[in-house]
């Protein structure tokens, strides 16, 4: 199906409640079929996969001197400024919007596809912001990153986590632009990749939440 056609679809109202809608495809629920099978069929999910491994690799690594670092007698715990579980909340939000995006054009609904994905990136970008201003809380109160192991580990591994975020963050840019202007195949599950990178900060966040507040 080309491009313009694929626009003309999307610009004729439903019989619904006025919400544009492409017809749907073939597929068992009446949605979008899924795209190729199979990490060693799709060379791009397999070379997100390895890079999500190596990224596993080097916070483990991390929370394993975490862990040693901890039993000195110098350690001071760092108490949790309360504007991070705001930013959990948003990051969490955040993946659910995605996937509501990704429900949406599995039900050729390229509005709630758009709504979806733009509340997603908004949300990420909220959870962006509001860690940067834990740490100015953090810097206000004294606790710098020089001033205790601990707090040199929150500020070390959160900012690691906000700097993949960002660069998700542009991925997300990328990908709303494209679905903005219908560059994609209609069989296609054009979030797929980006899904699962961001899913996978999300869960990251949540690991390193645990390592640093409640382990």
């Amino acid at each position: 199906m080309s491009l313009e056609l694929l626009e003309a679809k999307a610009e004729k109202p439903s019989t619904g409640a006025g919400t544009p809608v492409l017809p749907p495809r073939a597929g068992e629920d009446g949605g979008l079929p899924e795209g190729p099978q199979g990490i060693l069929g799709d060379p791009n999910r397999f070379g997100l996969l390895a890079f999500l491994g190596t990224l596993t690799m080097m916070f483990i690594g991390l929370t394993s001197a975490y862990l040693v670092r901890r039993t000195a007698s110098d350690w001071q715990p760092l108490p949790a400024p309360g504007i991070l579980w705001w930013n959990t909340a948003a990051l969490l939000l955040s993946s659910v919007a995605l996937e509501g995006s990704r429900r949406g054009l599995r039900r050729v609904d390229l509005v709630a596809g758009r709504r979806g994905m733009g509340a997603a990136g908004l949300l990420g970008l909220l959870f962006a912001l509001g860690q940067v201003q834990a740490w100015r809380i953090l810097t206000a109160q004294g606790l710098s990153l020089a001033a205790n192991p601990h707090n040199s580990f929150f500020y070390v591994l959160s900012g690691l986590h906000v700097v993949h975020l960002a660069g998700g963050l542009v991925w997300w840019a990328v990908a709303f632009r494209r679905l903005h202007r219908l560059a994609f195949a209609p069989e296609q599950d054009v979030l797929r990749l980006f899904a699962t990178y961001w899913h996978f900060l999300a869960g990251l966040w949540l690991y390193l939440l645990y390592v640093l507040f409640v382990l």
